[in-house]
């Protein structure tokens, strides 16, 4: 009875604390972003340079003009179900993201430059399938944060699943009460940190980070891992009662040349 109290006053000061920083945002312009993050599977043939074309000549240029980005498009190097890409979409705002196609339907522009791949007939169609998942930027992390490099970098995409809606609350807040600063402590650049709000697989949430290599990206991960802040942050009494992580699915991507992150 005992541990069930002090969990649930625990989780209860944690939610306040999230709720507290969301209203201290919330008259701030360029508070948190929300992000629309696609994936187009493909068959390998024609619908991987039709849907390529699609992102660089009509989607990206439409989400310019719809003042949303910076746009990440990337292929998927390493992960199940290949080929295929995936778009990261930020918008300030939650309506924009989750109506997107019905505005791009109205843009006469988007739908010329979109038509062989908009239009694609069922005898041959652009795509296997479109999986669409709605987030919202951690309070902690509010933007998208694009490399400063212009070298050529590769990108790591991780979703954890949580077994409970409380144990993925505590993930998050993990995050806020550190895991942050240790990431960019070993070496990461940090791109996005995303809650799902509607998508496949939930409570879950969705991150990115960027390397110049492979090679650097293992390199990180044992820094991060034997970090002295990772040890006492994991050992933490709040976030080690239970594994509130159950499935962590990890890709490596790289950008496609109209990627903007």
């Amino acid at each position: 009875m005992q541990r069930r109290q002090f969990l649930s006053a625990s989780l209860a000061t944690s939610a306040a604390a999230i709720a507290g920083k969301a209203g201290a945002q919330a008259g701030n312009a360029r508070g948190r972003e929300y992000y629309q993050l696609r994936r187009y599977l493909l068959q390998s043939g024609p619908q991987v340079g039709l849907t390529e074309h699609y992102l660089n000549e009509a989607l990206i240029p439409a989400l310019a003009r719809r003042s949303m980005g910076p746009v990440g498009a990337f292929r998927l190097d390493i992960g199940p179900e290949t080929p295929a890409y995936y778009v990261l979409i930020p918008s300030a705002s939650v309506e924009s993201v989750a109506t997107l196609d019905l505005q791009l339907s109205q843009d006469a522009e988007f739908l010329k430059a979109a038509d062989a791949f908009w239009a694609a007939p069922a005898t041959a169609n652009a795509f296997v399938r479109v999986d669409a998942t709605l987030l919202a930027a951690f309070e902690g992390w509010p933007r998208v944060t694009p490399p400063d490099s212009k070298a050529k970098r590769i990108f790591q995409l991780r979703t954890y699943e949580s077994p409970s809606f409380r144990d993925h609350v505590r993930k998050v807040e993990m995050f806020h009460a550190g895991e942050f600063d240790i990431f960019k402590a070993a070496g990461f650049h940090n791109v996005f940190f995303g809650d799902t709000l509607v998508g496949a697989r939930m409570p879950s949430l969705t991150y990115m980070l960027s390397f110049p290599s492979l090679t650097e990206l293992d390199a990180h991960w044992d820094a991060f891992r034997n970090h002295p802040d990772w040890k006492k942050l994991q050992a933490d009494p709040k976030f080690a009662f239970e594994p509130i992580v159950s499935n962590i699915t990890n890709l490596i991507l790289s950008p496609l040349p109209s990627s903007q992150i």
